[in-house]
């Protein structure tokens, strides 16, 4: 194998014999360049020009570029008994510092997806925008807001879905919330109609923005004249016109079933 020095000191004359052809190249250039003769220029000026560009090209390209240094490459050792079971021993235990756990490339993945991951919007934020900013909103009680779906339950009581308070209060903080049913007697009175029919001619007066209700017939009647309707049925029905939508419960329209 040559010696570190040997190999260095003849990197060290081709370097020299490089500078030493760039200096006169650079030289003849400059004089043609001038149109200076070189008999014109005593040997000092044209030592000083080309030294002078033979630093800036020198050091640009070291700059750029910068040497490695020479590497000493390990003596090979003598085979031996016991090679296989020291190289086995060094290929497990040696391992690129570089190189990361499945578990640290999956923790490090989590960071940048919590770190990227966009607001969750607030149920004030959701209600706005499924209401597309409406500000007045009728809506039927049995089956929408109240466990009873019929008016002879609402005779002996009136249960109201704890899972429906939050988006009806975040319905009233922005919007004009008119509750309405039908029922057969004095005592069970609300905000009332004796007919469905009533109920209807209620809507069509107040001129909501939005109308809530469970009969698809009230649904259906109104769709001229409501900018917007929800219709709630546990079982999904077909839209009947594209200003009526349709969902199981009021909650879930909402997003929070």
């Amino acid at each position: 194998m040559a010696e570190p020095s040997s190999s260095f000191s003849s990197s060290k004359d081709e370097l020299v014999q490089l500078i030493k052809r760039l200096g006169t190249y650079l030289a003849l250039k400059m004089s043609n360049l001038f149109s200076i003769s070189f008999q014109k220029l005593d040997p000092r000026s044209v030592g000083a020009i080309a030294g002078l560009a033979v630093a800036i090209v020198f050091t640009y390209r070291l700059m750029r570029s910068p040497a490695a240094r020479p590497r000493r490459q390990p003596k090979r050792q003598n085979p031996s008994t016991s090679s296989s079971s020291i190289s086995t021993q060094s290929n497990a235990t040696l391992a690129p510092s570089e190189v990361c756990s499945p578990s640290e490339d999956l923790r490090a993945q989590n960071v940048v997806d919590e770190f990227f991951q966009p607001v969750k919007p607030t149920l004030g934020q959701i209600v706005r925008q499924k209401l597309s900013e409406g500000r007045k909103v009728t809506c039927r009680l049995l089956g929408v807001i109240l466990e009873e779906s019929s008016p002879e339950e609402l005779q002996k009581q009136a249960t109201v879905k704890s899972s429906v308070l939050d988006v009806l209060l975040e319905i009233t903080k922005f919007c004009d919330l008119y509750l309405m049913e039908r029922v057969i007697d004095d005592e069970s009175e609300v905000l009332f109609c004796s007919t469905e029919n009533g109920r209807t001619s209620f809507v069509r007066q107040l001129e909501p923005d939005w109308h809530i209700d469970t009969n698809p017939e009230i649904v259906s009647q109104l769709a001229r004249f409501i900018k917007y309707q929800l219709h709630i049925s546990p079982v999904r029905s077909e839209r009947t016109a594209v200003n009526v939508f349709s969902s199981p419960s009021l909650e879930h329209f909402f997003g929070c079933a």
